[in-house]
């Protein structure tokens, strides 16, 4: 039996333009995590059962090397889009295709379904993808497992930054700059998987970030879910009608990233408070001209009351609901911030940031530099 886990994700800045080829955002690891747990089947039926979707189950069988699905409807379309993804990789290293069950199991939600926002199909499809390279016994390492995630993820998708990937591969704080998407899909056409992955994807740049010793990340949600994909597709509509403001919004975007990642190589809070802040304003402007609901008023208020207490908070992701965040020092009083949180019906979601330890299981791992936030 073999059981891999990856964590959720917040985004921290940069939301919509990362988007767009080569603009950055931030993001961070939470230790909330999607678990998969693998174990080969003793009979010629496998099965995928999820607590994320309810407890439900899909029986599969092999036809050859392809994985027939006995149900047409289903809720697994990440999951089963890893297996294909990890699977043609497989294949490509010689290995005997098997018939195994499946276990996914999900913290990224509450017990009563309520979505957080905290990317669960990214979760998902990155803990699969793992699982299963170490059942085939691939050797792959953080950047590949990343591309064969996002691959699957995108196949699905078909739109967004797969920056929710990179965090749940490589954990921590960290710098995304996303590739360009419409050169992968061209080269899924002709290029074998092994050939794609080996490659240098155009745009793509990871790097990992030390956060400041007296950095306090204090995460609100509003109890609204909202759907990232019709809101990135909203403002696909407003850069098409207005490319001059929408170009001159992505310009902005890249300017505040670069400076708030120069925080952080300083250590300096003071600087990426004041991005944040920067992030937030030009994200409402997006909003205001675009006619997106970004920054709804529940997520106006859990901003306006960190400030009030000396954070500096914004959106979180896609806005419309969802999560806010905060970036205060932890020296000072954040329980007020709590406080009034719980007074304004804003709950608290008690979480802290991940490190993934690089010398685990996988071969030639990504080296990278981590400090732990102390809570």
């Amino acid at each position: 039996m073999i059981t891999e886990k990856a964590p959720g994700k917040l985004y921290i800045a940069g939301e919509y333009a990362v988007v767009e080829n080569g603009y950055p955002a931030i993001l961070v690891a939470l230790d909330q995590f999607v678990t998969c747990t693998i174990e080969e089947s003793a009979q010629e039926v496998g099965q995928i059962i999820s607590r994320q979707y309810n407890n439900d189950q899909l029986s599969w069988r092999r036809l050859g090397d392809q994985m027939v699905v006995d149900k047409r409807d289903n809720p697994f379309s990440y999951i089963l889009s890893a297996i294909r993804v990890t699977e043609e990789y497989a294949r490509t290293f010689g290995r005997d295709l098997r018939i195994f069950n499946i276990h996914i199991d999900s913290q990224l939600d509450s017990a009563n379904g309520r979505k957080y926002g905290l990317g669960s199909s990214a979760a998902v499809t990155v803990a699969t993808v793992k699982a299963l390279c170490r059942f085939y016994n691939l050797p792959v390492n953080k950047d590949q497992i990343f591309k064969l995630a996002a691959i699957a993820h995108f196949e699905v998708q078909g739109n967004g930054s797969l920056g929710d990937v990179a965090a749940s591969v490589y954990g921590g704080w960290i710098s995304y700059h996303s590739f360009d998407r419409q050169w992968l899909a061209q080269q899924r056409k002709y290029l074998d998987l092994k050939t794609i992955i080996d490659l240098p994807w155009p745009d793509l740049n990871i790097e990992s970030l030390t956060a400041p010793k007296n950095l306090e990340l204090l995460i609100g949600w509003t109890g609204k879910p909202a759907s990232t994909s019709q809101l990135v597709d909203k403002i696909s509509l407003f850069k098409a009608r207005r490319q001059t403001e929408y170009h001159h919004f992505l310009e902005k975007s890249k300017s505040c990233i670069q400076r708030m990642v120069d925080g952080f190589h300083c250590q300096d809070l003071e600087a990426i408070k004041n991005e944040i802040r920067y992030n937030r304003d030009l994200l409402k402007q997006l909003g205001t001209n675009s006619g997106v609901n970004i920054e709804t008023e529940s997520l106006s208020r859990l901003c306006q009351i960190a400030e009030s207490f000396g954070g500096a908070a914004k959106t979180s992701g896609a806005g419309g609901g969802d999560c806010g965040i905060v970036a205060i020092d932890s020296n000072s009083n954040f329980g007020n911030v709590l406080k009034s949180w719980a007074k304004n019906h804003i709950e608290q979601l008690p979480l802290s940031v991940h490190f993934i330890d690089n010398a685990k299981s996988f071969k030639k791992s990504v080296k990278h530099h981590l400090s732990y936030i102390h809570k």
